[in-house]
């Protein structure tokens, strides 16, 4: 085991910083507790059980594995401690209370891109709980036990996913369309994992060159593995209405309006949504919850 602590140049709440990173309550890779974070992960140096808790201004982060060095020197970036706010201006009631209340709220930068892309291209065209069940089911059949303590599993290997057939995600609750997007995903994981060091616009457009990534999906990918503060994902079933119903009061809204009313914070517009996400009153409900879909009509 390895160790290291650091004091960020600010607030962070490790809960709502890293909470983007866990995929339900059930994710076998994470588990958020009283006793801090535990997290498993690959990094290029192989894979890594990281706990991380706050103790007053200070994080401590404790390492296993193989990736350990590598997860301690990333810690920084991952817990939102590089994530620098200082030039941004709330410009709204309701943004200014959210922000003056959640300081601790940071953009995390896990730089797994593939461990964030598999589980994204699960949450299309499903609801949360849903696909949260299937991936689950898809890291602890394909996945591994993670080094050291803590009980978690790492996520499927890339190669792994990539030569798994079609059918045998279908046991798992996945239909052919989504699970051919994982397996192409997965057999571009190298082209994709250097998105890390890209800008975000290039970062963008790899992503939304592989078939099946759309805005949506690239922006859910950019906001926890590479940290962008200004990534907006078009296309969610239910974030037009929270930021127009926030920003404005109106209960309904579109992509074109939530991006109108997101254009004075450009380059930062991804901090308001999550600040919003993490405080702001629901819009009113007008008609049923998305329903349970059977992977037979999708």
């Amino acid at each position: 085991m390895k160790g290291r602590i650091f004091r960020p140049p600010h607030a962070v709440n490790l809960r709502l910083t890293l909470g983007p990173l866990r995929r339900g309550h059930c994710d076998p890779t994470m588990r958020v507790g009283p006793d801090g974070i535990w997290r498993a992960t690959r990094t290029p140096e192989g894979p890594v059980t990281t706990h991380i808790v706050s103790a007053g201004d200070q994080v401590l982060m404790e390492a296993w594995g193989p990736g350990a060095e590598w997860a301690l020197d990333a810690a920084p970036a991952l817990v939102g401690a590089l994530d620098d706010d200082g030039g941004f201006q709330p410009m709204h009631p309701v943004v200014e209370d959210l922000h003056r209340r959640l300081r601790g709220l940071r953009i995390c930068r896990s730089q797994a891109v593939m461990e964030a892309i598999v589980p994204t291209i699960l949450e299309q065209k499903v609801i949360g709980v849903q696909a949260h069940k299937s991936y689950a089911a898809v890291v602890r059949r394909f996945g591994e036990e993670a080094p050291g303590p803590g009980g978690l599993l790492l996520a499927p290997l890339p190669q792994v996913l990539a030569a798994v057939p079609y059918h045998s995600f279908h046991r798992l609750g996945v239909e052919r369309k989504r699970a051919d997007t994982i397996r192409l995903a997965c057999s571009y994981a190298h082209r994709l994992e250097e998105t890390v060091g890209m800008s975000p616009t290039d970062a963008r457009k790899r992503l939304t060159a592989l078939p099946g990534l759309g805005p949506w999906s690239a922006a859910e990918v950019a906001t926890v593995a590479l940290g962008d503060p200004d990534a907006v994902s078009l296309g969610d079933y239910h974030l037009p209405h929270l930021v127009t119903y926030a920003l404005t009061g109106e209960p309904r809204g579109d992509d074109a309006r939530m991006l109108e009313l997101l254009e004075p914070w450009r380059g930062q517009r991804g901090r308001v949504v999550k600040l919003l996400e993490a405080g702001a009153d629901a819009p009113p409900r007008y008609g049923p919850r998305m329903p349970l879909q059977h992977i037979s009509g999708l």
